[in-house]
């Protein structure tokens, strides 16, 4: 039998968004907020003003396009895990996307204040196949700035935090989403949309938004 959703949405009416069963989704607002900003960042700001991104450890990290299952499933990942709680887990889907817009407020003035860019995207793919060829379609429309630090590491990492601290969610859940996290978390650097110093700037933005977010219950499960 399917899990009933935890709010009738049938119900909903802008006039009563600020009831306390539909106010969670004033918080996709955020979203509006970072797609303008990421708009006029992405045109207002030139490559030749943002400054590369690169580090030793990158050099050492060979171009695999396999991982762009990682990489891609990113995606199915964010929106999968918010559309889930938004309709089964509203306090889950208001953790999740509290940590989402801390982390694209600070990312955001990040890219304003110090604009970056990467330049470690092949020149010529080592290879053709499906996956270089979809990766090709992201290169066009995912600019290679605006990337220090990393929001594909920031969003999983808010997912995953979330997620582990439920009772409800079995281990082996828990495992699998772990592993998957650290797939996308490595991703970025192997399909070279990122640098690895993009991935660590991420780190102490994820810990600002863990306290925010969780400081409350911190070491409890909900």
């Amino acid at each position: 039998m399917m899990k009933p959703p935890a709010v009738d949405y049938r119900q909903f009416r802008l006039s009563r968004i600020n009831e306390p069963r539909f106010s969670h989704a004033k918080l996709l607002l955020g979203w509006v907020g970072y797609f303008t900003l990421y708009f006029l960042t992405e045109n207002l700001i030139p490559a030749e003003r943002c400054h590369p991104v690169h580090c030793a450890l990158d050099d050492l990290i060979p171009f695999n396009e396999g991982f762009l299952v990682f990489y891609a499933g990113w995606y199915v990942l964010v929106v999968g895990s918010l559309a889930y709680t938004f309709f089964y887990d509203t306090d889950s889907f208001r953790r999740i996307q509290s940590y989402i817009i801390i982390t694209q407020v600070v990312a955001m003035a990040a890219y304003i204040l110090w604009p970056t860019r990467q330049d470690l995207r092949p020149a010529v793919f080592p290879r053709e196949n499906a996956f270089t060829w979809l990766l090709g379609v992201i290169y066009s429309f995912d600019t290679n700035t605006g990337v220090c630090p990393s929001l594909h590491v920031a969003y999983s990492m808010g997912i995953l935090s979330t997620f582990l601290k439920k009772k409800t969610v079995p281990k082996g859940a828990k495992a699998l989403l772990t592993v998957f996290v650290i797939g996308v978390c490595v991703s970025v650097c192997f399909v070279k949309q990122h640098s690895a110093v993009d991935v660590f700037a991420a780190l102490p933005v994820c810990l600002l938004a863990e306290y925010l977010v969780f400081r409350r219950g911190w070491g409890q499960k909900v």
